[in-house]
């Protein structure tokens, strides 16, 4: 199977497992089960040379960066919108917010789709989150994590849960749900509130 932008899917590497990943047009596979969830790790990220996880449950799709509509007055951490699907896709680049050099992304960039809430009968949120890269998972669990680095800035310790570490060293664990209520800060900017 092969991904945008032609190069082979994580899922044909075997480094994603399939659930995660869905063709176009066709419904994504039925949810895991609870204790498989908690056992599944997430998916590696790399943002201003450090490296980053989103939990597994977490992520809808993992696909080749899309282009971006920049939107006038955004955030810099708001790197435009994209058609995902037929749908309009708020493209969240952190780096600036998780104190990592912001560089121009190169070919091995990624779009991470992350999808969170649709409870109590709210609509379920997405949101896309720009990688300079996507080297594979961590198959560790993420529910028992060190607490973050006291030199993390401020503004990083808002979507940094905590972090779990490998034989390669740490890595921080991205908060989904904070990332996703980021859009909660541009809809006031652009409201005036």
């Amino acid at each position: 199977m092969a991904g945008l932008d032609g190069a082979p899917h994580l899922v044909s590497a075997g480094l994603l497992p399939e659930r995660h990943l869905s063709s176009a047009g066709s419904a994504p596979a039925p949810a895991p089960a609870a204790e498989e969830l908690a056992a599944s790790g997430g998916v590696l990220l790399r943002l201003g040379g450090s490296r980053f996880v989103v939990d597994m449950a977490d992520v809808a799709e993992v696909a080749a960066l899309p282009s971006a509509t920049r939107l006038p007055g955004a955030p810099p951490w708001l790197a435009g919108v994209a058609n995902w699907r037929g749908r309009v896709l708020p493209l969240l680049d952190v780096r600036s917010l998780v104190g990592a050099p912001v560089t121009p992304l190169a070919s091995s960039a990624r779009l991470v789709v992350i999808a969170g809430g649709g409870q109590g009968g709210q609509s379920e949120l997405t949101a896309g989150l720009v990688a300079e890269a996507v080297p594979g998972v961590y198959d560790g669990a993420l529910d028992v994590l060190a607490a973050p680095p006291a030199t993390l800035p401020a503004q990083a310790a808002q979507v940094v849960r905590g972090q779990v570490a490998d034989a390669l060293g740490p890595i921080a664990v991205l908060d989904v749900a904070a990332l996703l209520r980021l859009r909660e800060l541009v809809d006031r900017r652009r409201h005036g509130s």
